[in-house]
């Protein structure tokens, strides 16, 4: 099996110790640089080709959200998790909404941090449905109503069916399980999710399920996500 390349940026020299211990222990994990800002990840980027990138939201020159955005506006960008000292946090929502694939608590167990790289590197995201409508709802406010002027405007450019996947991968749904709630075959699902992204311009599962909540397609979603 194939390590997953892992790039390190925190600003914390023993944050960035600690990490480097604790994932480098792991054998499906090889760490392939380290950076203490932002402003040195697309270069490290270019030089190591990591999978996954694990991303200090705050750091004092050049913040990992500004970094993400840079990262994920490139061509084959690798994944971001970001990293965060808070559940709800306006920075964190940012990052997800220019790509990364989800985040982790500073102090989540070294095992669940290991389990959120080997996700995100597989495909999947790092971002339950109950902590999403939290991000959300932290997020509401003054805009809500433009956004979700502009979010179903975006979303009038899909089809049924496929306005349908979308509302399922907003609810956390896997793609087996998205096809066996639409009577479809798992190829058909990522067919489905492929083109989605393609029409509306993103480039991950997660910003399909932000931009579904921001269009109101949501909100009887309960707390299993269902």
């Amino acid at each position: 099996m194939t390590a997953i390349r892992l790039l390190l940026v925190d600003d914390d020299p023993l944050v960035r110790a600690g990490l480097s211990l604790m994932m480098g222990g792991a054998e499906d994990i090889e760490i392939v640089g380290e950076a203490a800002d932002g402003g040195e990840v697309e270069e490290l980027v270019d030089r190591t080709r990591p999978d996954v990138v694990l991303m200090d939201i705050r750091m004092p020159v050049t913040d990992g959200l500004t970094a993400t955005e840079r990262l994920r506006a490139r061509t084959e960008a690798p994944q971001v998790v970001v990293l965060t000292t808070f559940h709800a946090d306006e920075q964190v929502l940012r990052a997800l909404r220019a790509g990364a694939a989800g985040f982790v608590l500073k102090d989540t167990p070294p095992a669940e941090i290991l389990a959120a790289v080997r996700r995100v590197a597989a495909g999947d995201p790092v971002l339950s449905p109950t902590v999403t409508r939290q991000l959300m709802t932290h997020a509401a406010g003054a805009s809500a109503d433009t956004r979700r002027t502009r979010a179903r405007a975006r979303i009038a450019a899909l089809n049924d069916r496929e306005s349908e996947v979308a509302v399922a991968v907003g609810r956390g749904l896997s793609n087996a399980e998205i096809g066996t709630a639409l009577f479809m075959s798992v190829a058909t699902v990522k067919t489905h999710v492929s083109r989605i992204l393609a029409k509306l311009d993103l480039n991950n599962r997660v910003q399909i399920a932000l931009l579904a909540y921001d269009a109101g397609l949501l909100e009887d979603v309960g707390e299993d996500g269902h």
